[in-house]
């Protein structure tokens, strides 16, 4: 088998093994309850209810590392941050970014396609207020552990603090060289994890809270995907800082 067909079924195991994950009981009971109690909006609607996989092809150039999947969003469609107001941001983005083939995300079969990108997150059920426990983030570690080892990234944008922070562990652990001490989480950061590592970009998460206040614009998201684009478009020794 071919090396592309190998982590192609790599990835294929994995995600069949994630998706019926019950380690963490109260992930499970409120990613069920929730999929049973509907909103209102979507109510004729079948909710995925499950763990959600990453979106995209493993050898892609970009990750994206987010949160964990909205509870009336990504744990209905069962697509990593399609159906909720932080993809919408999220697509555009990536779509102004020449990293999507359309700038929505409403449903699986809605014809979005991701080009050269790949979207994950580092807790993979929906968590009751947004807020996974410090246990059920080091619980979901495995898989994104497992999707690293696939993946071909040369640039990841860790979408908020907690992506940021799980990602440099990972990335330790994985040999990275990570620089010491940990370098601070700020929009725009980049951290260069040496010559055969990706490159991180640090970027606020597009959640509600910080594009009503206007923590995030979208001149801000832009500027992050525009300069992910850059460096894919560089030869790969030479997609370093600068």
């Amino acid at each position: 088998m071919s090396e592309p067909g190998r982590i192609r079924a790599a990835r294929a195991r994995l995600q069949a093994e994630l998706v019926e994950c019950r380690r963490c009981p109260r992930l499970v009971e409120w990613r069920e309850r929730t999929a049973t109690d509907k909103r209102a909006a979507f109510r004729e609607q079948a909710y995925w209810g499950r763990p959600v996989p990453m979106l995209g092809e493993a050898s892609a150039g970009l990750l994206l590392v987010g949160l964990a999947p909205a509870a009336h969003g990504a744990n209905r469609t069962g697509r990593m941050f399609t159906g909720d107001r932080s993809g919408d941001w999220l697509f555009r983005a990536l779509h102004r970014a020449g990293f999507a083939n359309q700038p929505h995300s409403t449903a699986s079969d809605d014809g979005l396609e991701l080009i050269d990108a790949a979207v994950t997150a580092i807790v993979r059920c929906a968590p009751p207020a947004n807020k996974p426990t410090p246990e059920e983030r080091e619980t979901c570690a495995r898989w994104l552990r497992a999707e690293l080892e696939l993946s071909g990234a040369r640039v990841i944008v860790c979408l908020g603090r907690m992506a940021y922070d799980q990602v440099l562990r990972l990335g330790r652990q994985k040999g990275w060289e990570i620089p010491c001490p940990k370098p601070r989480f700020g929009h725009g950061a980049e951290v260069d994890c040496g010559p055969d590592a990706p490159l991180l970009i640090a970027c606020y998460h597009p959640s509600q809270q910080n594009t009503f206040t206007g923590l995030l614009t979208e001149e801000m998201l832009d500027a992050v995907f525009a300069r992910a684009a850059r460096l894919l478009a560089r030869p790969r020794s030479a997609h370093r800082p600068g």
